[in-house]
């Protein structure tokens, strides 16, 4: 479902969650350009995202660069950049000129999405990302106080050997028919800590199984009505406040509106269940 969505061939389930899958993505990108030691962050990034990163970070001696990424792009010796997509402040970008420039620049484009807005937008891997995060909260996952929501990651078969975690491949068993196995696993319960390419060890498989039942019940064309239902009523509020004489900041978003006047307003992709609306945090 991941690598369908995404539009990458290798696909994990499950991390933590988007900021633990960022910081893990951040960490593939690092192990195939050893020599270099900046990462650049989307200022649009999710601030948790933005926190957990300076926490892993500091310790490895990586230098964080948190960057508008509309103006020239800060890269220099950085071996990886990643673009929040949708934006925290819902903003929507085209990617493709964005990710040629990382990869001018000699860097990997980490993209953190929105399964859902996947759904009905170009996937990550076909403007050329090399990997994509996210979580699968919204495909059928309560709130739950916080968690537990199933972080992705997906990757081109660049990353296949620093990937945290198991990879299933396919394979043939003695009588010759289709059989699964895992094939790479790399976590540190496998193998010697100091060659693990992740010491964080829990997997959110369950919500990862609910994630995938959710999808194959509503199915493509299931999945894609829920997401232009969400977004017609996003598009809706925008066009309610321009008449208004409000300035809604961004042309092109998927969920969030955000005004100048007063910040967001925005039924929050991050916080707001599947059917309804939910307030930001403060009351905005």
């Amino acid at each position: 479902m991941v690598s369908d969505l995404t539009a990458l061939p290798i696909a994990n389930a499950s991390l933590l969650d988007e900021a633990t899958a960022v910081v893990e993505a951040m960490l593939m990108t690092r192990r195939v350009s050893p020599t270099k030691n900046c990462f650049i962050v989307d200022e649009e990034c999710l601030p948790q995202t933005i926190a957990v990163l300076k926490t892993r970070a500091r310790p490895l001696g990586i230098e964080l660069v948190i960057a508008n990424l509309d103006a020239v792009l800060p890269v220099g010796d950085a071996f990886g950049v990643v673009i929040q997509n949708p934006g925290s402040s819902g903003r929507v970008r085209d990617l493709g000129a964005l990710i040629g420039q990382v990869h001018e620049r000699g860097a990997r484009a980490i993209v953190a999405s929105d399964l859902l807005a996947l759904t009905i937008f170009t996937p990550p891997g076909e403007f050329g990302a090399d990997i994509a995060v996210g979580s699968a909260q919204r495909f059928g996952m309560p709130l739950g106080f916080g968690g537990p929501h199933a972080g992705f990651i997906a990757a081109s078969d660049e990353f296949a050997r620093s990937m945290p975690g198991r990879i299933v491949g396919v394979s043939r068993d003695v009588l010759g028919n289709r059989a699964l196995q895992l094939a790479l696993q790399t976590r540190e319960q496998h193998i010697r800590r100091e060659k693990a390419t992740s010491n964080i060890c829990t997997a959110e498989v369950l919500p990862a199984v609910i994630a995938a039942m959710f999808a194959v019940h509503h199915g493509p064309d299931g999945l894609r009505t829920i997401a232009t239902r969400i977004h017609g009523f996003a598009s809706r509020l925008a066009s309610e406040l321009r008449a208004s004489g409000h300035v809604v900041v961004h042309s092109a978003f998927f969920d969030t509106v955000h005004r100048h006047s007063c910040g967001a307003l925005s039924r929050n992709r991050r916080q707001g269940s599947f059917g309804g609306y939910q307030s930001a945090p403060g009351g905005r």
